[in-house]
């Protein structure tokens, strides 16, 4: 039996100006997905947050979800200087995802 993935994830705006961070247990691709289709209400579709820019892959579900908690009472200037580490461009990351 294949162990479950969690991710916490950060997502923006096609300008990079509003940061979403979140957590699933679904496949990462499926939840950006509904995202960048405007299927979840709320945050990210009011504020058209449909760029995948970070993410990262656990598989201890309390963990990944403290990480995610972490990183959203960081401040912006964390949240970009974790995005630039990995991602210096702001490339969407979804179609890099199986």
């Amino acid at each position: 039996m294949q162990d479950e993935q969690y991710f916490v994830y950060i997502m923006t705006n096609p300008t990079n100006t509003t940061l979403y961070t979140g957590f699933t247990s679904k496949p990462l691709k499926a939840r950006v997905w509904e995202h960048k289709n405007k299927l979840v209400h709320g945050f990210t579709k009011k504020y058209n947050i449909t760029k995948l820019v970070y993410f990262e892959i656990g598989d201890d579900y309390d963990a990944v979800l403290a990480r995610e908690k972490q990183i959203k009472a960081g401040s912006r200037k964390k949240k970009i200087k974790l995005i630039e580490t990995n991602n210096k461009d702001w490339r969407d990351l979804y179609n890099d995802l199986d």
